[in-house]
């Protein structure tokens, strides 16, 4: 899967590519005829479809988990539907405006929304024979609208500061208490691991081309990204803040200048100042851990997002990692639920797929599995322990549109690095532009 450069998700889709979407979803309530996903085969087989999107290392691991459901239930056949990220989503869009959704369906949490408002996902609590009742209370209800559940998570994790113990020794400097280290802090750091290995290292790469980070720092505000309705439920004011804090870091030397952070943000993961040993922290997802750490060679640490502790609450939540809905034309609403009961409730399905679909959304089946998952992965788990009872609740599904928001956020960012817009004008026109993308104003 080729992720999105800070999101540890893959990239967003187009402007075209999102109305495109929006467009073939329409058709779902004017299809005439539903093909309902699977079928009956002549031998009395029920058929059913799963869709999903990544690579071929994760393509492997699931009809591993497919071969063991139909092991043990021999009166289901389940016929994998995978592709890359940026074909899944026309794929899919085609699919469901035709009648013909997979009965199974691989969500994102920017396009959960768009399907369960079109009527083309089924209400999960309504489906007999899908336990719920272990799914992590923090995401439990992530994939709730209205009163219907049209998603449950795979998988949980967080964005964090990625950082290198190594390059803080080199430079130098203390790593940072990230109990109690503030975004003056933070800035602070950064510009001195800078300055005291004469640029060798940068202290940190640009935060500013992720809205997660932002929707933490709102969080910790007493603020968030999105409201429940969808509306924006941020202040111009905090927003403003937020970009400052990224022209400051710019400012101070303690990020690249603005042509380098183009460059490094376009070169996605592999080419992070922590990939290249020549940074000493980035903001990433912490499923990246591996990755991150085996590109640079070196034991990378997870901290604490700065300013945990500087207001009244924190702002740091548990993601999904994506999500598994069904589709509301399926033809076997049972036989699709008892699937996916087995890909969340599983033990045995879980030792198979470990962390690659996020840490299990199962507490008790994610229990199980950490003394088999790899050392950067376990490292993961047990920081995603560490910060659980400091979380206070989720995020709601982010509305229709929002698939936009990384591009938005993206272009406001370069903006502002290369000084043709102020941190008041970046917040203006992120309102904006994400209010017209998602209808919201």
């Amino acid at each position: 899967m080729r992720a999105d450069s800070r999101s540890g998700r893959p990239p967003v889709r187009s402007r075209s590519r999102a109305l495109s979407l929006t467009a073939g979803l329409a058709a779902v309530v004017m299809a005439v005829t539903a093909c309902g996903g699977g079928g009956d085969n002549a031998d009395g087989v029920v058929e059913l479809r799963f869709s999903w999107w990544g690579s071929d290392e994760r393509h492997t691991m699931t009809q591993e988990v497919i071969d063991l459901f139909e092991q043990q239930n021999p009166g289901i056949r389940i016929v994998g539907e995978y592709t890359d990220w940026a074909s899944y989503w026309d794929k899919l869009a085609t699919t469901t405006a035709a009648g013909d959704a997979p009965d199974i369906i691989t969500q994102e949490e920017r396009y959960l929304r768009e399907y369960g408002e079109r009527g083309a996902l089924a209400d999960l609590s309504e489906l007999g024979g899908l336990d719920l009742s272990q799914i992590d209370p923090l995401v439990a209800d992530s994939g709730d609208l209205d009163g219907a559940t049209y998603g449950v998570a795979t998988g949980v994790n967080a964005y964090a500061i990625l950082a290198d113990p190594q390059a803080f020794a080199d430079a130098g400097v203390e790593m940072p208490d990230d109990d109690t280290w503030t975004w003056d802090d933070y800035v602070d750091i950064a510009a001195e691991i800078s300055e005291k290995s004469d640029g060798e290292i940068v202290g940190t790469q640009s935060m500013g081309y992720n809205e997660s980070g932002f929707a933490i720092f709102a969080r910790q505000r007493g603020e968030s990204l999105y409201n429940e309705d969808g509306s924006l439920g941020f202040s111009k004011e905090t927003l403003e803040a937020w970009f400052q804090y990224t022209l400051d870091l710019m400012e101070s030397g303690g990020q690249p200048g603005a042509s380098e952070s183009v460059e490094i943000e376009a070169g996605g993961p592999d080419q992070s100042v922590l990939s290249t040993n020549t940074g000493a922290m980035a903001h990433f997802w912490t499923n990246q851990l591996g990755a991150i750490s085996s590109a640079s060679g070196r034991d990378i640490q997870l901290l604490r997002y700065p300013g945990e502790t500087e207001h009244d609450r924190t702002g740091m939540y548990f993601k999904p990692a994506m999500f598994y809905s069904v589709s509301a034309d399926t033809e076997h609403p049972e036989e699709a639920a008892k699937f996916v009961d087995f890909l969340l409730n599983s033990e045995e399905a879980a030792a198979i797929l470990l962390a690659d679909r996020g840490l299990p959304a199962n507490v008790s089946v994610r229990e199980s599995i950490v003394d088999s998952l790899p050392e950067a992965d376990a490292r993961s788990a047990e920081f995603l322990s560490e910060i659980e009872d400091t979380i206070v609740d989720g995020n709601p599904p982010p509305p229709i549109g929002a698939g936009q928001v990384v591009d938005i956020i993206k272009r406001i960012n370069d903006d502002l690095m290369f000084g043709e817009i102020t941190p008041s004008e970046a917040a203006d026109r992120f309102i904006e532009e994400v209010e017209a993308a998602t209808g919201s104003a």
